[in-house]
C-alpha cells in the first residue's frame, strides 16, 4: 500500500515541529518536507505533488487564500489546516467544489483525517 504523502507548512515553527513530531515516525506516512515561508508552498506543492498540505487555520470564517493556489495547480491534493489556540481544524478538498469537514486539533483528530482519504471525506 502507498504511503500517504505530507508536506507540512504550518506556522508558527513550534506548531510545525509538533505536527513533524506526531506524524513523522507513522509507518504509513511519508513527509515530504516542511515549508518555512508561505510564499513558497505553490512551489513545493507542484514539485513534490503530495497528497496533503498541513497549514495553519487563521480563520474558521473562511478558507485560507493559500489554498487556492494549491488546487489550482495541483487539485487532487488535500488541505489540512489547524488552529491549536481554537482547537479546531478544517480538511479542505477538491471534488466539484471545494468543500471542508471540522477535525479535532489532536492526535487522533489529525491522524485520522490524513488516514481518511479524500473519497471517504464527508463534509460536516
Amino acid at each position: 500500500m502507498a504511503k500517504i504523502r505530507v508536506l507540512v507548512a504550518n506556522r508558527p515553527r513550534l506548531m510545525r515541529e509538533v505536527v513533524l513530531a506526531l506524524i513523522y515516525d507513522q509507518p504509513d506516512i511519508e513527509v515530504l518536507g516542511e515549508v518555512r515561508d508561505d510564499s513558497e508552498l505553490a512551489e513545493m506543492v507542484a514539485e513534490c505533488r503530495p497528497d496533503f498540505v498541513i497549514i495553519a487555520l487563521d480563520s474558521t470564517e473562511k478558507r485560507p487564500e493559500i489554498c487556492d493556489a494549491v488546487f489550482q495547480s495541483n487539485p487532487r491534493t488535500s488541505i489540512l489546516a489547524l488552529a491549536p489556540e481554537r482547537n479546531t481544524g478544517l480538511l479542505f478538498w477538491v471534488v466539484t467544489t471545494i468543500r471542508s469537514k471540522c477535525v479535532e486539533s489532536s492526535e487522533e483528530g489529525i491522524l485520522g483525517a490524513l488516514r481518511a482519504g479524500e473519497h471517504s471525506a464527508q463534509p460536516a
